[in-house]
C-alpha cells in the first residue's frame, strides 16, 4: 500500500514531477502567512504567471512548462487560501482589544484533553464579546491562567474571560487568552468525539499504574498522549533522538489499515468493502490520536493510498506525499511554518528516498536486514536534521544506534497499546494483561533512550542558524553521494567523502572552538548571571561562596543547562517572585538543592504545592512582603515589595516580589560589590507605589520588570540609573517583549539592555575601575 518495490539499493517512487511543484506552493504558502497584505498580490501574480505558462507549454509543448505552470498555480492557491484565512483568524477588532489590554469573554472549544494543574491548552475561538460587541472568530488560541478543576475533553464548549495578546500573522496560535479564572463548560464534548476522550483517559489510567518509565511512555508510544511524560524522559528521549516514537506517523496508519485489510480478507470480505472499512477506522484512529501536523500528514496520505487502490490506479510514494501536503497547505496555510509538519514531511520523503539506497550500501558490508534496520532511522535522520538543528545546535552522537535497537519494539508497543486501549471499556482485565504486555516494549524503548542520553558525548555541538542548517543540509547530500553503490559513482564517493571529512572536522572544530572561547573569556569573578531560559526570568547572585536564585524559568531542562553550565549545585537563597509558570516552572530542579525559598503570596493550589514540594526536599519556605532582610555573603538583600497586607492588589504580577541586593560594607563599592534590585512582572502601576516608598536608590543592574513589556514607569528606572538591565526573553515570543517603549525607558536612563534572547547567557562582574564589566556568550 506504499510505493513500488525494487531491487535494494534502487531509488524507488522518486517521481518528482510533483513534488517540484509542492515545495514552490510550500515556500510561497510560508512567505504568504508571514506576509499577509502581500498574499494576495502574491495570489494574483501566481494566477497570471501560471495561465502565461499554460498557454507557452501548448505552443512549445515542453513539459518543463506545465511543471512550472502547476507550481505558479499551486502556490497563487495556497496564497489565495491564505489571504481569505487570515481576517477570520485575526479581525482587526480583536487586534485592537488586545493591544489595549481591554477585558474580555470568550467562548471556545478545546482541541486536547485538558487535565486539571494545567498551565495552558490549546482552543479554536469560536466568539469574542468585548463589552457589548461580539466578534465571530475561527482560529486557534491558547489558554493560559487558571486551570480547570476536573478534566475537560477535547470537543469541550467553554467560556474563558480574561485578556487577549495577539501573536505575529506566521504563528499557527492566533491569539494567547489570559483568564482571570477557571473556564467555564458550556457544553460537553460531542458523542462523536466523547468515546475517544473516554478511550484515551481510560487508557491514561491504566498506564499509571505500570511501573517506571514504561508506563510514562506506553500512551505516548501507542495514542500520542504524552501527558504522563516527565522532564527527565521527555529530555532523555530527545537527546537519543527517540522523541518521534511518541509523535503519530504513518507506521501507525498503515498498521492500523493493515489490520483491517488484512482481517477482511482473512473471512472474505470484498476488497472495495475493506477499502471502505479501512476508510472508516482512519478516520476513527485520527480522533483518537488526535489531529496533530504528524497525524494529518500520516492520514491524508493513507486515505489518499486507500482511494488510488480503489480506483486501481498504481501507487507512488512520492507523489502521494507531495499531494498529500499540497491539500493540507490549502487547506490549513499555518501548517507551513509549522515544525512538526515539516519533520513529519521530510522524515517520510527521506525513508521514500534513501532508506533503499542506503540499505543498498550498507548491505555490501553487512547482512540486509540488519542494512535495513541501520538504513531506515539514518534515512530519516538525515533529512530531518537540517530543521532540528534550528530548534537544537547539536547532533546526537548515538541516534542512529539509539533508533535501531529501539525501532523494532515500536509496533508492538503501538499495536499492543492501541488494543489495550479498545479493549478497556468492554474487557477491562482482558485489557489490562495487554497493556502490561505493551509495557514491555515501552519500557525497553525508554530504557534505551536513558542509557544513550546517560553517555559522554550524547550530543556533538554543531553551528547554529540558518547557516548551520544549510552547511547540514549539503552534508547529508554528501553522505547520500558518498554510500551509493552505483560503479560509475566511484570517483564522486571518493571526492563526497572528503569534502564530508573536511566540513565535519571543520563545523565540529568551529563549534568546539566556540565553547573553547566561551569557557576561556567568561569572566570567573561574575557576581550576576543571566540564564537563557527562553521567554523567562532566572537570575544567579553569587557572593562569598553564597549563590542565590531569582526565580526559575519555564523548563527545569533549561534551568539545569545553565546551573551546569556555571558549576551551580546548590543554590542557599530561592527567591520565587511570583508564581506564573515562565518564572517557577524550572523549580522542580531545585528540589533538595535549595536551602532557604522566599515566596510571594499564593494565588492557588499549584502555587501551594510547589512550595509544599520544595519544602518536602529540604527547604525552609517563606512567605515574605517589604521589610524582610537577610544576607548573602557579603551582600545584603531587602525585600522592597509587596507591602502586607496587600491592600487591594492581587496575587500575580502586581504582587511580586521586587528584591534588593547591596554591599555590606561601608557603601555598595565598599566590599567591591556591585548592587542591583529584581522587579519582577511589576506593572507601571505597582512600579509607582513601589518608588512611591522612598527605598529606591541607584543601582548597577536592574532586572527588568515583565520581560520589557510596555507597562513601565519611566521615573523608577531614572531614578535607579542602573548600567545594565536584565532582560529574559525568549528568541520567538509571541509578546514582542521587549517592546520599543521599554527599550526607550531604558535609554532615558542610560540603561544597556541585556536580552536573552540576543546575547544568550550574561554575566555581570565589576570592573577595576569601579564600573561594571558584561560578558556574554554570544559576544
Amino acid at each position: 500500500m506504499t510505493a513500488d518495490t525494487e531491487a535494494p539499493g534502487r531509488a524507488v517512487g522518486a517521481d518528482v514531477r510533483l513534488a517540484v511543484p509542492a515545495a514552490v506552493a510550500w515556500i510561497a504558502v510560508a512567505v504568504a502567512i508571514g506576509a499577509p497584505a502581500a498574499s494576495a498580490p502574491m495570489a494574483v501574480t501566481g494566477w497570471v504567471l501560471a495561465g502565461m505558462l499554460i498557454v507557452a507549454g501548448r505552443t512549445t509543448r515542453r513539459p518543463t512548462a506545465a511543471i512550472a505552470a502547476l507550481a505558479f498555480g499551486l502556490a497563487a492557491l495556497g496564497a489565495t487560501s491564505a489571504a481569505a484565512s487570515a481576517p477570520h483568524r485575526q479581525p482587526p477588532a480583536l487586534i485592537e482589544a488586545a493591544h489595549a489590554g481591554r477585558f474580555i469573554s470568550a467562548e471556545a472549544t478545546t482541541t486536547q484533553t485538558v487535565l486539571p494543574g494545567s498551565e495552558s491548552f490549546a482552543v479554536d475561538l469560536a466568539s469574542i464579546s468585548i463589552g457589548p460587541e461580539v466578534v465571530a472568530i475561527s482560529a486557534p488560541a491558547r489558554v493560559f491562567g487558571v486551570a480547570p478543576d476536573s478534566e475537560l475533553g477535547i470537543g469541550t464548549r467553554i467560556r474563558v474571560t480574561g485578556t487577549l495578546a495577539a501573536t505575529p500573522p506566521q504563528d499557527r496560535v492566533a491569539f494567547l487568552v489570559f483568564a482571570n479564572g477557571p473556564p467555564i463548560t458550556i457544553a460537553a464534548s460531542p458523542p462523536g468525539l466523547d468515546w475517544a476522550n473516554a478511550l484515551r483517559a481510560s487508557f491514561r489510567d491504566a498506564a499509571a499504574v505500570l511501573p517506571g518509565d514504561g508506563g510514562a511512555l506506553l500512551p505516548g508510544l501507542s495514542i500520542g498522549d504524552t501527558s504522563a511524560v516527565g522532564d527527565e524522559l521527555d529530555a532523555a528521549m530527545k537527546r537519543s533522538a527517540l522523541s518521534h516514537l511518541t509523535a503519530v506517523s504513518g507506521a501507525n496508519c498503515v498498521v492500523v489499515i493493515g489490520i483491517v485489510m488484512l482481517a477482511g480478507a482473512a473471512i472474505g470480505v470484498p476488497r472495495a468493502w475493506r477499502i471502505g472499512a479501512s476508510i472508516a477506522v482512519l478516520g476513527a484512529f485520527v480522533v483518537l490520536v488526535t489531529p496533530e501536523p504528524s497525524v494529518l500528514r500520516a492520514g491524508t496520505m493513507a486515505l489518499i493510498v486507500l482511494v488510488s487502490l480503489g480506483g486501481g490506479r498504481p501507487v507512488r510514494g512520492l507523489p502521494v506525499l507531495a499531494l498529500a501536503v499540497i491539500g493540507l497547505l490549502v487547506a490549513d496555510p499555518w501548517l507551513a511554518r509549522s515544525y512538526g509538519f515539516a519533520l513529519s514531511v521530510l522524515a517520510t520523503a527521506g525513508l521514500l528516498l534513501l532508506a533503499g539506497p542506503l540499505t543498498g550500501a550498507l548491505g555490501r558490508w553487512i547482512p540486509v536486514p540488519l542494512a535495513a534496520v541501520i538504513a531506515i532511522p539514518f534515512a530519516a535522520q538525515l533529512a530531518c536534521q537540517s530543521v532540528l538543528i534550528l530548534l537544537d545546535p547539536s547532533i546526537p552522537s548515538y541516534g542512529v544506534l539509539a533508533n535501531a535497537l529501539a525501532g523494532p519494539a515500536a509496533p508492538a508497543g503501538t499495536v499492543l497499546g492501541l488494543l489495550a486501549c479498545l479493549l478497556l471499556p468492554v474487557a477491562p482485565g482482558l485489557g489490562a494483561i495487554v497493556a502490561q504486555l505493551a509495557w514491555v516494549p515501552s519500557a525497553w524503548i525508554a530504557a534505551v533512550a536513558q542509557f544513550f542520553s546517560g553517555l559522554p558525548g550524547s550530543r556533538l555541538p554543531w553551528l547554529d542558524g540558518a547557516f548551520g542548517a544549510v552547511l547540514l543540509g549539503l552534508l547529508s547530500v554528501l553522505v547520500v553521494v558518498a554510500l551509493s553503490d552505483r560503479a560509475d559513482h566511484a570517483v564522486r564517493r571518493r571526492v563526497a567523502s572528503s569534502v564530508i571529512a573536511i566540513v565535519a572536522v571543520g563545523a565540529l572544530g568551529a563549534s568546539t572552538g566556540t565553547a573553547a572561547r566561551t569557557w576561556l573569556t567568561r569572566p570567573q569573578d561574575w557576581q550576576y548571571a543571566q540564564c537563557d531560559v527562553g521567554q523567562g526570568d532566572a537570575v544567579l547572585v553569587r557572593s562569598a561562596g553564597e549563590t542565590a536564585l531569582i526565580d526559575a524559568g519555564p523548563d527545569p531542562e533549561l534551568l539545569e543547562r545553565c546551573l551546569g553550565t556555571l558549576d551551580i549545585d546548590r543554590v542557599d537563597l530561592l527567591v520565587l517572585t511570583h508564581f506564573d509558570l515562565d518564572h517557577v516552572g524550572g523549580a522542580g530542579a531545585l528540589v533538595g538543592r535549595a536551602s532557604r525559598v522566599l515566596i510571594g503570596p499564593s494565588d492557588g493550589p499549584d502555587a501551594d504545592e510547589l512550595a509544599e514540594t520544595l519544602r518536602a526536599g529540604g527547604a525552609r519556605v517563606e512567605e515574605v512582603s517589604g521589610g524582610a532582610t537577610g544576607t548573602l555573603g557579603e551582600l545584603r538583600w531587602s525585600v522592597l515589595w509587596p507591602r502586607s497586607p496587600l491592600r487591594g492588589i492581587e496575587p500575580g504580577n502586581a504582587a511580586s516580589i521586587a528584591i534588593a541586593f547591596d554591599g555590606v560594607a561601608t557603601g555598595d563599592r565598599g566590599c567591591g560589590c556591585l548592587s542591583s534590585i529584581f522587579l519582577g512582572d511589576l506593572d507601571d502601576q505597582a512600579q509607582a507605589l513601589l518608588m512611591a516608598t522612598g527605598r529606591i536608590r541607584p543601582v548597577d543592574v536592574v532586572k527588568v520588570a515583565h520581560h520589557g513589556s510596555g507597562d513601565q514607569d519611566g521615573r523608577l528606572y531614572s531614578r535607579l540609573r542602573a548600567t545594565v538591565g536584565l532582560i529574559g526573553v525568549g528568541e520567538e515570543n509571541t509578546y514582542g517583549h521587549p517592546t520599543r517603549e521599554a527599550l526607550d525607558v531604558l535609554a532615558a536612563a542610560g540603561t544597556v539592555p541585556a536580552r536573552s534572547d540576543r546575547l544568550g547567557l550574561v554575566l555581570v562582574a565589576p570592573a577595576d575601575n569601579g564600573g561594571v564589566r558584561q560578558w556574554s556568550e554570544r559576544g
